[in-house]
């Protein structure tokens, strides 16, 4: 493995310098009253009429007029914090019932997980790439990420989601190597990358900042960025508030965090599918849950025989177990889910980069209504959306030919440039 920003150097032949980040710029008039009264008209007689000047309302007024609509959000949040933590309590009734039987019917496994002491070989297959760290300007974390085809082409960035890493797009890094510049990254709190242990160290606007300087630190002043579950829900946000960063993206099985808070209180199911969420909202217990009989829960999300990824070698499956079972391997993923309801409710987005998005058929945490409700926030002609039938929640290593005959046809104009 190369340290630092530690692969070897060299300018890829499609990159710009790096532009500086994107900044909205608005301004806010802080309650300017009614406009001033029209002057009046000159009498006969040569006097001088003088209009006063209008000034803005004093602070308290603003405050005071304001007030009510800070305390009804104060108070939506309150309760919707109350339901969520309420749910969290009925969800880890029923997880630790699920673990406990795993427990009790695998004892020889034990009540902990195992610790894993070295690294699959899959995870060190050369022909995924070179291994690389890079150390990220704003917040000076290092992230680890593996690169190929440097110099063939546009910078393409993948996103991963949970609970995966960046062996999930081996079969993107392979396919696409020949005519880009493939970077699959590890983010922060996964694998071997930095940590941090402060559930703060994981609000959106850090893990965006963090895409920036990815994107900039490789030396490129766009991308192509593709994404899947909570890589999705990243990526999003990130084309909203840093569009020129985005040339385009493909988003696989996740939507924008507006639209699924939108959904879900229209679509009960939809909150019952991602019940693992309120779960997630929980100190510690999460953590031990997910690991008791050697990390079962987290082997039957990969391995069902209806909802898990189909022909997975058991190599492939510790090549995400081995980070997890580190100490404290799952607290940096788990503390992305105990900030989502941070900021809510979200405000809706008009989205307009141009996007591919992939959908499962019979994705299990994700309903097919959820394609439709991004599509009315897109742009029209922005959005080519495509449901895979038999497809499941893992698109990208259950149904990685259909993924890549569609990325080809969607990227084709790029490459005839």
């Amino acid at each position: 493995m190369c340290g630092g920003s530690l692969c070897p150097s060299g300018s890829p032949a499609s990159s710009a310098a790096p532009a500086a980040p994107d900044s909205t710029v608005g301004s806010q008039n802080k309650g300017g009253g009614p406009p001033g009264p029209e002057p009046p008209a000159q009498s006969s007689v040569q006097d001088s009429v003088v209009v006063p000047e209008r000034e803005d309302m004093p602070e308290f007024v603003v405050t005071a007029l304001l007030a009510p609509s800070r305390l009804s959000l104060k108070l939506l949040r309150a309760l919707v914090m109350s339901l969520v933590y309420l749910a969290a309590l009925v969800a880890a009734i029923v997880y630790s019932c699920i673990a406990l039987t795993n427990v009790l019917c695998r004892p020889r496994r034990g009540c902990r997980g195992r610790q894993r002491l070295s690294a699959p070989g899959c995870l060190r297959d050369p022909t995924l790439g070179q291994h690389c760290f890079l150390t990220l300007r704003s917040s000076g974390l290092r992230l680890h990420y593996v690169s190929a085809g440097r110099g063939n082409g546009p910078l393409m960035l993948f996103l991963h989601g949970f609970p995966e890493n960046w062996f999930s797009w081996r079969h993107q890094l392979r396919e696409f190597q020949s005519r880009f510049h493939v970077v699959a990254v590890d983010l922060r709190g996964y694998g071997p990358s930095d940590a941090p242990k402060d559930v703060n160290c994981y609000t959106v606007d850090l893990l965006l900042a963090d895409i920036k300087d990815i994107i900039l630190g490789l030396g490129y002043s766009k991308c192509i960025l593709v994404s899947h579950d909570w890589g999705a829900v990243l990526a999003w946000d990130f084309s909203i508030y840093f569009p020129s960063l985005v040339e385009r993206m493909v988003v696989v099985g996740g939507p924008p965090m507006s639209v699924f808070q939108e959904y879900s209180i229209r679509h009960i199911g939809q909150l019952f599918r991602s019940n693992y969420m309120f779960l997630f909202q929980l100190p510690w217990l999460p953590e031990t849950l997910l690991s008791l009989s050697d990390f079962q829960i987290l082997k039957a999300i990969f391995t069902d025989r209806k909802t898990g990824i189909p022909r997975l070698t058991p190599c492939e499956l510790e090549a995400f177990l081995y980070h997890f079972s580190q100490p404290g391997g799952l607290t940096g993923p788990l503390n992305y889910y105990r900030n989502l309801f941070r900021n809510f409710p979200r405000e809706p987005q008009e989205l307009s980069t141009p996007t591919l998005l992939l959908w499962g058929e019979k994705d299990h945490t994700l309903q097919q209504g959820l394609v439709g409700a991004i599509g009315s926030r897109f742009v029209p002609g922005r959005l080519k959306s495509h449901i895979l039938p038999g497809s499941g929640h893992w698109i990208p290593q259950s149904h990685p030919q259909e993924m890549h005959q569609y990325m080809w046809a969607f990227l084709q104009d790029l490459l005839d440039e």
